[in-house]
């Protein structure tokens, strides 16, 4: 082996885990073998796709529809519905050709990533943070720089932090957030977009839990940033997690770049996945009965976590997420994830994903499951004795 080679390798194998994926195997094997399982570790809704957009592709199928490749940034039919979306639900002109659609979120990090950045390049992410945005940075041999938020900045990055990480290329931000599920206001992100123009940092914004918060709509970044990407996906509000299905919205200066990856990367975005979410948008009725579910969900998960003494939690305005200080509790939130798995039949993720300085004092719960689930996993922290 070269040592080219060599070092691809050996940068690939560093890549961390994502803990939440292996939780989910651990519990759904424990599931398998027919002991009680609280399932409040998996980021996404239990609900499937909406109706309208199952009857799409069942008419499509139905009338000998090719299903085939579509040009890489998509059906041109959906790009102009996304763009409708911008413009009726924020009141923001974006641009149809703007607009690429990919295989779920992670396929539009991966293309904002390798458009935007070059390996060694420095990339600013927050922590707590969705982990694949530094995993995948590193698997492509860019920088992650880590910014550290917390409960004194209401999770949200400051001027003097972003000024602390020292040079970068680029800053990656998420409204609503996973883990925390915390909302950037519109000024916090004016000022984000101010300082990054200021400093010529490529931003990348992470927008996939839009239409699941609880105090109005989540500003977009469209509008804000001409120069910035946006990332969203079908995967959360939409309720279509396994049909790989997300959009990008490209600056001008990337565009190219970006429909150059996409036809050597993948192609395009499933065809049969475009005809779903292109009918999902007239599907809100039922998508805003999942939010107001999930709103019952996170008053009953909070009220039950600070019963069992858990009340330490971040800003979760958004998103489906509770992450949890469980400091009191332990030191090891891993160890601890595993014990009210292996004891209680509680599934959780520990912070470590999210976080790898103080993520072993941080769990996330998620409450996108069942009300009833909810109460019976509180119930049983309640009685938790390590």
């Amino acid at each position: 082996m070269t040592t080219n080679r060599l070092t691809s390798a050996l940068r690939a194998a560093q890549v961390p885990p994502f803990h939440a994926m292996a939780m989910s195997s651990k519990a759904t094997a424990r599931a398998k073998s027919g002991q009680r399982t609280l399932f409040l570790q998996v980021g996404q809704p239990s609900t499937g796709a909406p109706v309208r957009a199952r009857q799409a592709v069942i008419d499509a199928m139905r009338d000998g529809s090719p299903l085939g490749y579509t040009n890489a940034p998509g059906l041109p039919a959906l790009a102009e519905r996304i763009a409708r979306h911008y413009h009726d639900v924020h009141g923001q002109a974006v641009a149809s050709d703007r607009i690429t659609i990919v295989s779920g979120a992670s396929a539009g990090f991966t293309l904002a990533f390798l458009a935007a950045f070059d390996a060694g390049d420095r990339v600013a992410v927050l922590e707590p943070g969705y982990p694949c945005y530094r995993n995948t940075l590193l698997a492509l041999g860019a920088t992650p720089v880590p910014i550290a938020v917390g409960p004194e900045s209401r999770w949200i990055p400051t001027r003097a932090m972003l000024d602390a990480a020292g040079p970068i290329d680029g800053l990656v931000i998420a409204s609503p957030s996973n883990p925390t599920g915390t909302t950037l206001d519109s000024t916090s992100l004016d000022e984000i977009v101010s300082w990054c123009r200021e400093r010529n940092v490529q931003l990348i914004a992470d927008e996939i839990y839009h239409g699941i918060t609880y105090d109005g709509p989540a500003p977009t970044l469209a509008g804000r940033a001409p120069d910035a990407v946006i990332i969203n996906s079908f995967s959360k509000y939409f309720s279509m997690t396994g049909w790989r299905l997300g959009w990008m919205v490209v600056p001008d200066h990337l565009r190219d770049a970006v429909d150059r990856l996409q036809q050597n990367l993948y192609i395009c975005a499933p065809h049969v996945s475009q005809i779903a979410g292109l009918a999902a948008f007239d599907c809100t009725e039922e998508l805003d009965g999942h939010v107001a579910r999930y709103a019952v969900n996170r008053r009953v998960l909070i009220a039950g976590l600070a019963a069992a003494g858990i009340d330490r939690i971040a800003a979760a305005d958004g998103a489906f997420y509770v992450y949890a200080d469980v400091g009191h509790l332990a030191d090891d939130s891993m160890e601890l994830c595993h014990q009210w798995l292996d004891r209680l039949g509680v599934a959780t993720t520990p912070g470590l994903d999210f976080d790898l300085a103080r993520g072993h004092r941080f769990v996330r719960f998620s409450y996108a499951g069942e009300r009833e689930h909810l109460e019976e996993a509180c119930g049983l922290l309640a009685g938790w004795k390590p």
